[in-house]
């Protein structure tokens, strides 16, 4: 560790140091955090866990005088330094522009810092670091730069607004390492100044404390579409209070207000206006600073602010440095799975969060005669007594509730993931790993993904989980023969041709006419596009008619 205590208490009043010098003594070297002088009031010395006065008598406007002639130039921000040091120095002023009070901040080069989030930092991830002040976020942003020049042989500009990143004048200090800094002359132009470091000196990473306007947050994603890893800071303790913030929200892709279709609504169970994501975030990584020994981290900014949009609860990663140095890797602690929860591998319908040996996504089965048989944890649910509690994620609501009237199974749409005895997903989805998907499979809950978002695919689901499944009406045997195929398999193709073609007419397309087919299965398509609301009609002449479906009142 690096404080330079020494120029700081030059820079002060000589009955005030060695009042510093005294207390000091008893071991509160590393604990000092600042030093506070008011015109007419104690000078005060503010310690991590305590605060003291350091002389009996009000401070006088010559000891003010004193201290500000003995540090560098106060800049438009009120802000100075002491050269070659991290100590910032800020004035308070009255309405004329007189120093009235100042507060002596003490800066520290503390090593070692950086390995509670190093393996973040060397992915080459653009990574912001949020927290309450005085928790050390310069600190650590001071000891990144450092690794990734020093250890890491990139390329590093440091945008510093204050001179807290690389201390005061025109030397860094060098706890910055072989990292390049540039000043910035009123914080105004901070936002200039980072795409000016960009275009000019062709940086790996560039760091940026404190961004805090809009403009800065609009080069900031400037910088982060040009390849350039960013590390920086902002104001706000918590995610959901960058969400909050209109001016800064746009660091983790930014909030709008969306107004869906009826049709999209009821697809996603949502009210018609809704919240969501506009961009790809500028970071991908989001670190809240607890303490100087303890952060959550946010691997997935963008997962994690749809998880929050859609009334989730967000899941960080807690990382808190031990005694021996250190760091200590967990997550909230999920539910137990259930005891009786079984493993059902073999089968492309089922995705177990317990089949850990899956190394890829299996779309659901094409409807067969057989179905596959439900895990032990869903053989008591089913009933009236105990329904089967389904979370659809990406899957129609709607469709899901016409699915479950028509297979006849007691089972009920939840909204919350933690009710759910089973997820019903898309492939697409799964394939994402979205945070619903990771949370399901740390809860031990059974994943069921399907390779379309139709009802077949779904009524086949529900008849693997039904107690005792209802058998399909099988086709007559009269027209087992016809030239169009014959037993469930034609079926099977018949139904997810009609369920596809309902899909992109109630997405606005226009009438579509089905492969010709038997009458029997000719019914169940009609049937089909009636429950959709939907219009249909037969054309044309044995063995070659058809169905033709379109929206109510075009046919």
């Amino acid at each position: 560790m690096i404080d330079n205590l020494e120029e700081v208490l030059a820079a002060l009043p000589l009955h005030i140091s060695d009042s510093i010098r005294a207390e000091l003594a008893t071991g509160q070297r590393g604990a000092l955090i600042e030093i506070v002088m008011d015109l007419g009031r104690k000078p005060e010395a503010r310690f991590q866990s305590s605060e003291m006065y350091l002389a009996e008598s009000d401070v006088t406007r010559d000891e003010l005088e004193f201290v500000v002639e003995r540090i560098g130039m106060f800049g438009e921000d009120n802000r100075a330094g002491i050269e070659r040091t991290l100590h910032r120095i800020s004035a308070i002023r009255n309405r004329t522009g007189t120093i009235v009070g100042l507060t002596v901040r003490v800066g520290r080069a503390i090593y070692g810092t950086i390995s509670i989030i190093r393996d973040l930092v060397e992915s080459g991830e653009s990574v912001l670091l949020l927290g309450r002040p005085g928790v050390g976020k310069t600190t650590l942003l001071r000891e990144v730069a450092r690794v990734l020049a020093d250890d890491l042989n990139k390329r590093v500009v440091i945008v510093d607004t204050s001179n807290e990143i690389a201390g005061d004048g025109d030397i860094p200090h060098p706890a910055i390492g072989r990292s390049r800094r540039m000043q910035v002359p009123t914080p105004t132009q901070q936002h200039a100044v980072m795409i000016e470091a960009v275009e000019n000196h062709m940086p790996e990473v560039i760091v940026i404390d404190e961004i805090g306007t809009e403009l800065e947050a609009m080069a900031a994603r400037t910088i982060a579409e040009r390849g350039v890893q960013l590390i920086g800071t902002a104001h706000g303790n918590t995610l959901e209070n960058l969400m909050m913030n209109p001016v800064l929200s746009d660091l983790i892709g930014g909030i709008q207000s969306v107004t869906l279709s009826d049709e999209e609504a009821r697809r996603r169970g949502t009210q018609k206006s809704i919240l969501e994501r506009k961009a790809p975030p500028t970071f991908n990584v989001m670190v809240e600073i607890i303490s100087r020994d303890e952060v959550s981290v946010h691997r997935d900014v963008a997962a994690t602010v749809d998880t929050v949009l859609r009334g989730s609860q967000a899941r960080p990663e807690r990382r808190k440095r031990n005694e021996a140095g250190g760091v200590d890797v967990s997550v909230p602690a999920p539910p137990p799975p259930m005891a009786d929860r079984g493993r059902n591998p073999g089968r492309d319908l089922l995705l177990s969060s317990t089949d850990r040996d899956f190394t890829a996504v299996r779309s659901a089965a094409p409807v067969q005669a057989e179905a596959a048989p439900a895990p032990a944890a869903h053989k008591e649910r089913g009933t009236e007594k105990k329904p089967i509690r389904i979370f659809p994620f990406g899957v129609s609501r709607n469709r899901l509730e016409q699915a479950i009237n028509h297979v006849k199974i007691s089972a009920t749409i939840v909204r919350d993931l933690r009710e759910a005895d089973i997820v019903m997903t898309l492939k697409n989805y799964y394939r994402q790993k979205p945070q619903p998907i990771r949370d399901a499979e740390n809860r031990g809950i059974s994943v069921y993904v399907l390779r379309a978002n139709t009802a077949t695919q779904m009524e086949h689901v529900l008849t693997a989980l039904a107690p005792n499944p209802l058998k399909q009406e099988p086709v007559p045997e009269a027209d087992a023969g016809e030239s169009n195929g014959s037993g469930n398999g034609a079926l099977t193709n018949a139904m997810e041709e009609a369920e596809e073609a309902i899909n992109q007419i109630i997405d606005g397309g226009p009438p579509i006419s089905l492969n010709p087919q038997q009458s029997y299965i000719r019914k169940l398509q009609h049937q089909l596009a009636d429950r959709y609301n939907l219009a249909s009609r037969s054309r044309g002449r044995e063995p070659n008619r058809y169905v033709e479906i379109s929206r109510s009142g075009t046919v």
